[in-house]
């Protein structure tokens, strides 16, 4: 905030100069930037004032700090502004539509003001800090602007249709012409908070007031406007338009609707007293009813304990009257009303900070040494490094990537039960929407490599992901990969499932059950599956985690890749789930195993899955484990057939096996086999 030495004077019961004012806002938290003289005598300086302070984007505000912390008092403006009989209301109605939007709406009216240049001291005010004057009102409001931080605006009165004042949401197609020098109509999207006459917007809420209905040479009754409204509204209808003002500047770090009237009321003293005229009884309010003022007790013992030295308790109590808290001391407990302003002051430990502030954070004792405890390994972050690895090892580059993605490359994701989250920011430009998968991240990382001569790549993400699904915000921690090596489909999509496997084994453990499934279980869904085709469900201990498979046609065209490229998508959550795994310890077999291979010719549509299920439901003695072997197609079984081969381990614990022992168990398998799943032994 730009301010004026002369200016913050006026409201300390002492001068300061321009590099006492300089020093003291650096040292409560607020640095001066820079320094330079400006016409009058005056010394302008930058002040740069935090998110949360509002209330010091004011020259009153800046001048509290200055008195806290050197022991001045507040001198606040002096307000008279006497009224005639007739009412405010008689003049004007307003009606609040949205009144959580808009807290309180005030209007204020004052008949047979003359237009004209202000004064000298008001013009030298606003000039000191880079305004332009423009005439006795609109000057007024901008002093006020910048004395109390309260931003306010002028209607002239027979401008507006209907004598009367709308609060209310725009209707898209809307027109507005904002006020000031070369400004060009706007059509409103429809739903911003605008102020409207009885026919039209007359001014974006907050944000911008409207050239109909202007201060002009020829206003003789207006309108004054103060209000307070909502920070995130005033902030979209900005961003909408863009356009941004020093009004909207403040309402968006907070204006409480309980300091709208003080400032309401030096508004219209100002007008008067520069543009004569004759203010109507009372004003007129809409919204809510005001807040009850917040009372927060603040114990000096903790106060002394937090702040390691000793603060006198009258220099305690000096500091919070000069703030504006109103102490009230009983005992060792100071009771402090809450300035409305100070929006920021929730809790005790907020006022022992002011305190601490304002006393001087130099005086805090700085300690030669500081003791730490390490942390042990913390489980969350060693599953996460320990995918990484894994995934290191098999040959995987990790990616790091945007958030946000294409309405083009989201679409492939999309679908009537799940839709995309949007961010209304034009710094995302063409890229706005928050991407619902990391495969379409990792898909777009392909492409970039593809286009660089990278062929053979594998890639990785550990990252966030957002949706919509049943208007509810989703966002889910996943991890991804894709694999864009020169290949058949089939190999790409083992190669894949076989690292999504791998990763499964290291984050569960060796006697976790993991399964590829071609149908989901427990009502699974996923919205990396829309891209996939087909689809498999990693499945560990009858639990879905993840799904894999080849990217369907229309997520390649998306990214701009061709076929083949498989990819698989897994939920963090679920598989990280019990991290780390139980080791189980088991005596090492005293006898070798007998394996036994068995090709069996089968429809295309029987998996693997239900070929190892029905193996395992046979119970053949002494099995210990099955395991794929290989696929083969071919014209002498038929194009609906394959073959599938796989190995059977049999172990005894205490003999070796023969192999006339295991014979008669085959034999069963087989007609198992041929039965169960119309089987044909391949020999």
């Amino acid at each position: 905030m730009r301010t004026s030495v002369k200016w913050i004077n006026e409201y300390l019961s002492s001068p300061a100069s321009a590099s006492e004012q300089a020093d003291v806002l650096t040292a409560v938290g607020f640095p001066c930037e820079s320094s330079e003289p400006v016409a009058g005598d005056d010394i302008a300086q930058e002040v740069e004032t935090t998110s949360n302070r509002g209330d010091c984007l004011s020259h009153l505000g800046l001048a509290r700090e200055i008195a806290a912390a050197t022991n001045r008092t507040i001198q606040l403006p002096r307000v008279n502004a006497p009224r005639s009989k007739e009412s405010s209301s008689s003049a004007i109605t307003v009606e609040n539509h949205d009144p959580l939007r808009c807290p309180r709406y005030t209007a204020r009216v004052i008949r047979g003001v003359k237009i004209g240049p202000s004064p000298a001291w008001l013009q030298q005010r606003l000039i000191a800090i880079g305004q332009i004057p423009r005439n006795n009102v609109v000057d007024c409001t901008n002093f006020v602007l910048f004395e109390y931080g309260q931003p306010s605006h002028v209607f002239d009165l027979a401008t507006l249709r209907g004598r009367a004042i709308h609060i209310r949401s725009a209707t898209a197609g809307e027109d507005f012409l904002p006020i000031g020098d070369g400004a060009k109509p706007i059509k409103l999207l429809g739903g911003e908070l605008v102020i409207a006459d009885s026919e039209r917007p007359v001014a974006l809420a907050g944000v911008k007031g409207g050239a109909l209905t202007a201060v002009t040479d020829k206003t003789t009754d207006v309108v004054i406007e103060a209000a307070s409204f909502d920070p995130v509204a005033v902030r979209r209808t900005g961003r909408s338009t863009r356009i941004s003002s020093d009004s909207s500047y403040r309402f968006e770090r907070g204006v409480h609707p309980s300091e709208v009237d003080e400032a309401a009321e030096r508004l219209v003293s100002l007008i008067l007293e520069t543009a004569g005229g004759t203010a109507l009884d009372g004003s007129i309010a809409a919204g809510s009813p005001l807040p009850a003022i917040n009372t927060v007790n603040l114990r000096i013992e903790r106060l002394l304990s937090i702040a390691g030295f000793e603060i006198a308790q009258s220099e305690i109590v000096r500091i919070l009257t000069v703030l504006g808290f109103a102490p009230s001391v009983t005992g060792k407990i100071i009771a402090c009303k809450i300035p409305p302003r100070r929006i920021d002051i929730t809790r005790e430990i907020d006022l022992i900070e002011e305190v601490v502030r304002l006393v001087g954070l130099d005086r805090v004792p700085m300690n030669d040494r500081v003791s730490i405890r390490p942390v042990g390994p913390q489980p969350a972050v060693d599953a996460v490094q320990a995918a990484k690895n894994c995934l290191a090892g098999l040959g995987y580059v990790e990616t790091v990537s945007p958030t946000l993605i294409s309405e083009r490359a989201a679409s492939a994701f999309a679908t009537s039960a799940v839709g995309t989250l949007r961010i209304e920011d034009e710094r995302a430009l063409g890229e706005p929407i928050l991407r619902p998968s990391l495969l379409a991240s990792l898909l777009q990382s392909l492409k970039l490599n593809r286009d660089r001569g990278n062929t053979n790549v594998r890639l990785f993400e550990y990252a966030a992901t957002f949706w919509l699904a049943s208007q509810s915000h989703q966002e889910r921690r996943m991890i991804g990969m894709v694999v864009g090596e020169t290949g058949d489909a089939e190999s790409l999509y083992r190669l894949v499932r076989g690292s999504a496997e791998r990763v499964a084994r290291e984050l569960r453990g060796a006697h976790a059950r993991i399964e590829v499934r071609a149908a989901p279980i427990g009502g699974f869904e996923s919205v990396a599956a829309n891209a996939l085709d087909p689809v498999g469900y990693l499945v560990i201990d009858e639990n879905v985690v993840g799904v894999l498979g080849l990217v369907n046609a229309k997520a390649l065209a998306s990214a701009g890749l061709d076929a083949p490229i498989a990819a698989a998508e897994l939920d963090w959550a679920l598989l990280a789930q019990g991290y780390p795994p139980t080791p189980r310890a088991q005596p090492l077999a005293n006898s070798p195993t007998l394996d036994r291979d068995l090709s069996v010719i089968l429809a295309n549509n029987v998996t693997w899955a239900q070929l190892e299920s029905t193996v395992r439901a046979a119970e053949l003695p002494h099995l210990e484990s099955i395991s794929f072997v290989g696929n083969w197609r071919g014209k002498k079984i038929g194009d609906d057939r394959k073959s599938v081969t796989f190995r059977m381990d049999f172990r005894a614990a205490d003999r070796t096996l023969r192999r006339e022992e295991i014979d008669p168990h085959i034999a069963r398998l087989v007609t198992i086999l041929t039965t169960q799943l119309s089987g044909e032994i391949r020999v």
